[in-house]
Order: C-alpha cells, then sequence, then structure tokens
C-alpha cells in the first residue's frame, strides 16, 4: 500500500504483489495507518512519528507533509482492493477493518475525514473510522468524541494508549455537512485544504438567484464537521495557517498559539476595528434567497 502511494499507482504495485506473491500467513486483529501533522503540537511532529514507527511500523505511519489524505484513497485503498480482488484475504481483511488515527487539530482530522468521505460518493465502502491525538490549539473536535483536549506532558506513553484506544473502541458516528462555495473569481486564490477545485457548477439546482452574477465566477466544494466559517474567525484561523508556515519558529505549543490567535483576533478587527468605519465589512453582496 505505501508503495502504491509513493509511485501514484495503484495497478502496478497491485500487480507487482501479485507476481511476487507476497501474502501474509497470519492476519491482523487491528490493521491500523496514522497520519501526523508534523506542523502541530509545538512541532513534536517528528518526534511522535518516530514513536508511532517504533510502536506499529514504517509503512503504516504517513507524514502529511509527504503524503496527502487524497492519495491515500486513490492508491493506498485502491491497492488493497485490487489485491482482494485478486484473491488476496489478507489485503481484503485489512480493507475491511482498518482504522485510521490522526495526529493534529481540528483542521487535520477535518481534512483527512473529508477524504475518507470520497469513498460514500464512489460506493466503495466500508469507510475506515477515524482516531484523534489532539495536536492542534482548539481540539474541539477530540474533546467531543473523548480523544483528550491537548497533547500530554507524558506523550510517548498516552500515545500508545492512544492506538490501544483506537483498535478497541466502538465507532461512533458524526454528523457532516457538504458546502458549495460560489464566488468571483480571484487569481492567485489558495484554498484551504478541506476545499477542492469544481470544474462546473448548476447555480439554479439549490438557490433561488436574486441578482446579476459576476461574468467569472469559481466553484468550490468540500465537507465540514464541527463547524464551518466565512467570517472574521476564519479570517483568524486562516492566518494562523500561514504565519506558522512561514515563521514556524512562532509556533511552539498551545500556549503560544492561543498567544498569536489572541494577537491575529484584535488585528483582524474583533476588538479594535468597529464595523461603522469599515462599511464594506456591511456591503457584501447576496446573490441568493436565505443566505
Amino acid at each position: 500500500m505505501s508503495s502504491a502511494i509513493r509511485n501514484r499507482d495503484a495497478g502496478a504495485s497491485a500487480e507487482a504483489a501479485v507476481r511476487a506473491g507476497e501474502e501474509a500467513d497470519e492476519v491482523p486483529e487491528a490493521p491500523i495507518v496514522v497520519f501526523v501533522n508534523s506542523h502541530s503540537g509545538g512541532r513534536h511532529g517528528p518526534q511522535l512519528t518516530a514513536r508511532l514507527q517504533q510502536l506499529i511500523s514504517i509503512e503504516q505511519v504517513f507524514d502529511l507533509s509527504d503524503t496527502q489524505p487524497p492519495h491515500f484513497v486513490q492508491y493506498g485503498l485502491t491497492c488493497l482492493e485490487n489485491l482482494a480482488d485478486n484473491g488476496d484475504n489478507l489485503a481484503r481483511v485489512i480493507r475491511e477493518n482498518l482504522r485510521v488515527m490522526v495526529a493534529g487539530g481540528d483542521g487535520t482530522v477535518g481534512w483527512i475525514l473529508g477524504s475518507l468521505g470520497e469513498l460514500f460518493v464512489q460506493k466503495r465502502e466500508p469507510v475506515p473510522p477515524a482516531g484523534i491525538i489532539p495536536l492542534g490549539t482548539g481540539n474541539d473536535l477530540s474533546r467531543s468524541f473523548g480523544w483528550g483536549g491537548s497533547f500530554p506532558f507524558a506523550w510517548k506513553s498516552a500515545v500508545k494508549q492512544s492506538l490501544l484506544k483506537a483498535v478497541s473502541n466502538p465507532v461512533q458516528h458524526l454528523d457532516s455537512w457538504h458546502v458549495t462555495i460560489i464566488m468571483q473569481e480571484t487569481e492567485g486564490l489558495e484554498l484551504p485544504f478541506s476545499l477542492k477545485h469544481m470544474e462546473e457548477y448548476d447555480l439554479t439546482q439549490d438557490v433561488d438567484i436574486q441578482r446579476e452574477l459576476p461574468e467569472n465566477i469559481s466553484c468550490s466544494e468540500g465537507v465540514f464537521y464541527n463547524y464551518f466559517s466565512i467570517g472574521m474567525d476564519a479570517q483568524v484561523a486562516y492566518g494562523f495557517h500561514h504565519l506558522r508556515n512561514k515563521k514556524p519558529y512562532l509556533a511552539q505549543g498551545p500556549m503560544s498559539n492561543k498567544l498569536i490567535y489572541a494577537g491575529l483576533g484584535c488585528t483582524q478587527g474583533w476588538f479594535f476595528t468597529p464595523c461603522v468605519k469599515t462599511p464594506e465589512l456591511r456591503s457584501y453582496p447576496c446573490y441568493a434567497h436565505g443566505l
């Protein structure tokens, strides 16, 4: 599976495994893979990755800087499905019982859940359930499902306990929403990982258009779980994301991250910039009834 992801070729990797006769005799009781956001958790990602590789294996731990969740779905899971179709019982059992752990914050968890959700659309069930190792600043989704609200000080033992919970805990269902964003086309717009561009979209199928649309529009879609925002708080979160990537030495842990959030919140207008002085905040056009 990992070779299929690295080579971006599910078919060739499956065929190579079949030719080599790579099928183990022992079927794993609880197959699991882990995705680690190395930018979260005060830059503890590399240490956490090494610890996870000790506990399970190198082939089962993916750094999101190198492996994106859509590639895992497109190539990794497809490789397992191809092997299962060719009579590989081990691949079939792994695909049917696979569980996923996500080491990151709410944004990382949402990104991976959204990628796994594509399996529903493609009718490639079952969809692997996901557990969380909280590495973010808020970790609201992790708190809601009992995975904890912060990265513990004694993290080495906590990681082992998280893996045990991931393979033994019952599965709980989570509500999700699909969102479609239609906006005026902007050159150089960088979408967050949770959204993807759409080639075309029929604007008349869901909403009642009440004013003329811009000549050039762009459409994107995605899935969200605990919350979705297009307001100033989203601008603050997006600003933090870019600042962390540009100056990683500033994001050393939850406390420093919260201070950065507070500073960005003040400069974006939460306390110091009343809307009365920025009339453009009150004049964004609405193109559909009820929005």
